[in-house]
């Protein structure tokens, strides 16, 4: 695809969390390269830059910022030339931009947080911001419960008109704040260096009340990849094409891509959509899918089961077990006969034959479960499923 002339081209991304909501999956490994579908997940981030002619791009990091670093490099595999600005102690979004202040050019610059996987139309955001004149532009996004944001209002202009804090009780859908701004740079003039500080409680409010602050409301879309369900969620949203991204060129019509370098026994059963990454073995009579992520070098045994859940690289899946609806992190191991249901398994645990982990547990990185020590029954809807 061409990329689209936008205006701006370059971008700050906030990466300097630590991620402990979504842990056991970042115990390890920082957010910001966690693989999501075989990917770093900001690559899907700098992928949409891209699209939309944004050249440069500087990462904001502090927790673990040699292991992004490493992962992601000048960026140039992935079309962009990449920098570093790296925080000695957490400066919060606004000190964070600050933070990364001396390796932008003059003119206006995008700002994503870290977390968020969307398919925003930045073209469109950044005509909105220079159409406007603002100081500054937020993309803010609909959703049915607000409960767990703060809200915007607009008025009749776009002008942002109010931030409403988290609302105990709502009605219908509200505007939220989907973390990806367009920046003037004399917005940086008002961001102190060297603290703690929030552009959205600091600087937001102060430019709203100037009437200099605009919102552009996508229709694209958004998710917060904070906790591990969402993580799972995002992997069927890119699957089942919610959202636009390289794999659904890998994927082609058939909702399923099989790695050439993968090995999958002719009795296996493959339920689209469904992702086979790099070296990956299938055992015989093994069924992978429907929404379901095999990483690089994992191997299912024959009649094991792999549903709506996400396998990372290097993971050993034994003969009949099951994992549906779960997360096991690389380097692991399930025993003959387990079950994983609704379930984190970290990185490089050993849960031994015959286990049944169940209701959302998580397990940290190296745990060892002996065989047939643990049984969990599912609950649904309140009520044991024996």
């Amino acid at each position: 695809m061409t990329p689209r002339r936008s205006g701006c081209d370059q971008a700050v991304i906030l990466v300097g969390g630590e991620g402990t909501r979504l842990r056991p999956i970042t115990s390890l490994v920082p957010k910001p390269v966690a693989p999501v579908v075989e990917r770093p997940f900001v690559a899907y981030i700098l992928e949409n830059l891209v699209r939309h002619g944004v050249r440069r791009a500087v990462f904001s990091t502090g927790y673990l910022a040699e292991a992004i670093e490493a992962e992601i490099g000048d960026g140039r595999r992935f079309g962009v030339a990449v920098d570093y600005a790296v925080e000695d102690k957490p400066l919060g979004t606004a000190g964070a931009i600050k933070n990364a202040a001396g390796k932008l050019d003059a003119g206006p610059f995008l700002a994503f947080n870290g977390d968020v996987l969307t398919d925003v139309d930045l073209t469109a955001l950044i005509a909105l911001h220079h159409a406007k004149r603002a100081a500054a532009t937020i993309y803010l996004t609909p959703v049915e419960d607000p409960r767990r944001y703060g809200l915007v209002e607009l008025r009749g202009d776009g002008a942002v008109a109010n931030f409403l804090e988290k609302p105990g009780e709502w009605q219908g859908e509200a505007l939220i704040n989907a973390g990806v701004y367009v920046l003037e740079h004399d917005v940086l003039e008002m961001l102190p260096a060297g603290v703690m500080f929030s552009i959205e409680r600091g600087v937001f409010p102060r430019l709203a009340q100037a009437g200099t602050l605009y919102g552009f409301v996508g229709t694209g879309y958004w998710r917060d990849i904070g906790t591990p369900e969402s993580y799972l969620e995002a992997h069927f949203d890119i699957l089942d094409r919610s959202v636009f991204t390289h794999v659904v060129e890998q994927m082609g019509d058939t909702y399923t891509y099989v790695a050439p370098s993968a090995s999958v026994d002719p009795s296996a059963r493959l339920v689209p959509p469904c992702y086979i990454g790099d070296g990956v073995t299938i055992g015989a009579a093994a069924r992978i899918g429907p929404l379901a992520v095999i990483g690089a070098g994992s191997r299912v045994e024959a009649g094991a089961s792999v549903v709506e859940s996400v396998v990372q690289g290097d993971v050993a899946i034994a003969a009949n077990a099951v994992v549906e609806h779960s997360v096991v992190v690389r380097g692991s191991s399930l025993g003959e006969g387990s079950h994983v249901s609704q379930a984190v398994v970290g990185e490089g645990c050993r849960i031994g034959a015959g286990n049944r982990l169940a209701n959302g547990i998580s397990l940290y990185p190296q745990t060892v479960v002996p065989d047939g020590s643990v049984q969990f029954r599912e609950l649904t809807e309140g009520r044991e499923n024996r």
